[in-house]
C-alpha cells in the first residue's frame, strides 16, 4: 500500500464532494443559460468541467496507488459480470424513464419535445446494446477478462480519461 487506507478514503470522499460541484456548476450554468446571459452560463459550464477534471485526477491517482475507487458508498463488485450486469440494468432503467418522458410528451401533446426526444432514443438503443455486448463478451470470456479488455481496445474505449490541462 503506497498510501494509508485513511487518506484513500478521504480522497474517495473528496471525490464525490469534485462531482457534486459539477452538477452544481452545471446547474448554475443553465440557470444563466435560461437567462440568455451566454458569458456567465460559458463560465460555469467551464467550472463544471474544470470540477470534472479533479474528479477524474483523484480517481487516477487512488487507481495508480493500487487502491479502489469507491464513490458510492462501498460498492464493490464480486465480478466483472456484476459490474457491467448493473451498468446494463441502469441503462435499461434511463431508457423506460425517457420512454416516460415521451409518454407523458406525447400525452401532452408535445410534438416539439417528442421530436426533441427521439435522439435519446436512438442513443439508449446504443447503450443498452453495447452494454449488452459487453455482458455476452464477459460471460464467454470467463475468468480472462483481457478479451474483454481487448475487445473494448477493439471498439474503442479508453482507460481513465486523461482531464484537461488548468
Amino acid at each position: 500500500m503506497l498510501t494509508s487506507q485513511k487518506v484513500i478514503d478521504a480522497i474517495n470522499e473528496q471525490i464525490g464532494y469534485e462531482f457534486s460541484a459539477e452538477l452544481q456548476y452545471y446547474a448554475i450554468a443553465a440557470h444563466f443559460a435560461a437567462e440568455a446571459l451566454p458569458q456567465l452560463s460559458s463560465h460555469f459550464f467551464q467550472q463544471a468541467e474544470e470540477e470534472k477534471g479533479h474528479a477524474l485526477r483523484f480517481i487516477k491517482y487512488v487507481v495508480d496507488a493500487g487502491e479502489p475507487v469507491d464513490l458510492l458508498g462501498h460498492m464493490k463488485f464480486k465480478t466483472a459480470r456484476d459490474a457491467v450486469k448493473l451498468s446494463l440494468d441502469q441503462e435499461i432503467h434511463v431508457t423506460q424513464q425517457i420512454n416516460g418522458l415521451v409518454e407523458l410528451a406525447r400525452k401532452q401533446n408535445d410534438y416539439i419535445t417528442i421530436n426533441f426526444l427521439q435522439w435519446f432514443l436512438t442513443e439508449q438503443l446504443e447503450e443498452v446494446s453495447s452494454m449488452d455486448n459487453l455482458l455476452k463478451i464477459l460471460e464467454r470470456a470467463g475468468n480472462d477478462l483481457l478479451q474483454a479488455d481487448e475487445y473494448l481496445a477493439r471498439v474503442g474505449v479508453r482507460a481513465i480519461p486523461t482531464p484537461a490541462k488548468e
